[in-house]
């Protein structure tokens, strides 16, 4: 391999066992780096050659022995612009990179946010380390936290570590080892200490910006159990701790299923409105404490998975934020 910058000759040379004679397979077996998607736009750019040849046709058939030739372009500047925004890192290497993002983080720029985001974050701060998603100098964000969720995520810096991330997070631990697990509290205490919430989810019928659970919406599957409960001013449970973990990832998810079951989650403007007069019930300090949160009272505190390239089984946990410590607090207190 020869490069120039960060622009790439790749050679392979065919050996017949690719499991398919097309080129665009046999590629995408001998370079587990590129994406498909991503030799198919080399193949039709005319950027792959045999025999000195530009060959444009990705299922042209080649045979054992043949020298390909694959020159890869130096990444295209990221857009959006790198920001240099501060981030909490926990794991770092040249395919991934694990952060604990704080609460009023937008993960991706979009109308209303189009700076000052995640990504804007990560593409200041990997730099050259990014060597291209589809060809881009970007990070590969394969799921997100809504902006005021804190905790763990984890996103791909080239097209190999992509392509693996998007692919445990369909499966989402079924067949593999992925985990990604939540701590949430919630309004009410549920009646057994465990379970789970099998309830499809789609957008509201009326309410655009919110989901709900549908008949006919996308799977979505959510285990919880009961960590802690908390008592109110009369004695009477009013609130629960409950560690969560997702089977699917649908937007809002664990902010729907709770409260879909009754027990929205605490601070949560959008789902649990209708419980804001159970602050009453609260210790004045935990009532300061909650008004103080100005969020959704939820945290990602464990994400698991293979690292892309090693298979290595990876563990991490954040521990809660102070501004759910100090909730934890007083809701004990209350006692």
């Amino acid at each position: 391999m020869e490069s120039s910058g960060s622009a790439q000759r790749l050679e392979v040379v065919v050996a017949g066992d690719e499991g398919s004679a097309r080129l665009d397979r046999v590629l995408a077996a001998r370079r587990p780096e590129l994406s498909r998607s991503r030799l198919k736009a080399l193949i039709l750019a005319g950027a792959v050659h045999l025999k000195a040849s530009a060959v444009r046709d990705p299922a042209y058939h080649v045979s054992p022995g043949d020298t390909i030739i694959i020159d890869v372009p130096e990444a295209a500047p990221a857009e959006p612009k790198g920001e240099e925004i501060a981030l909490d890192i926990v794991f770092e290497d040249d395919d991934i990179i694990v952060i604990n993002k704080p609460k009023g983080l937008v993960v991706h720029p979009a109308a209303g946010h189009e700076t000052g985001t995640l990504v804007n974050a990560l593409i200041a701060h990997c730099g050259a380390s990014l060597s291209g998603i589809g060809g881009v100098r970007r990070p590969g964000i394969v799921h997100r936290l809504d902006k005021d969720t804190t905790g763990l995520m984890v996103v791909a810096k080239n097209d190999l570590a992509h392509a693996s991330l998007s692919a445990q997070f369909a499966d989402h631990g079924r067949t593999g080892a992925m985990r990604r697990g939540y701590m949430a509290f919630a309004w009410g205490v549920p009646n057994r200490h465990r379970g789970t919430v099998d309830a499809p989810i789609d957008r509201h019928p009326h309410a655009r910006e919110k989901m709900a659970v549908r008949q006919g919406g996308r799977e979505a599957v959510t285990h919880w159990e009961i960590l802690d409960s908390f008592a109110g001013r009369d004695g009477k449970p009013v609130a629960a701790l409950l560690a969560c973990e997702l089977e699917t990832g649908r937007t809002h998810q664990i902010r729907v299923h709770l409260a879909h079951t009754g027990h929205p989650l605490m601070g949560d403007a959008v789902y649990g409105p209708h419980f804001k007069t159970k602050a009453n019930q609260l210790g004045p300090e935990a009532q300061a404490a909650l008004a103080a949160l100005g969020r959704q009272a939820l945290h990602a505190y464990l994400l698991v998975l293979e690292h892309p390239r090693t298979g290595e089984l990876l563990h991490w946990e954040a521990p809660l934020p102070e501004d759910l410590l100090l909730l934890e607090r007083t809701l004990k207190a209350a006692l």
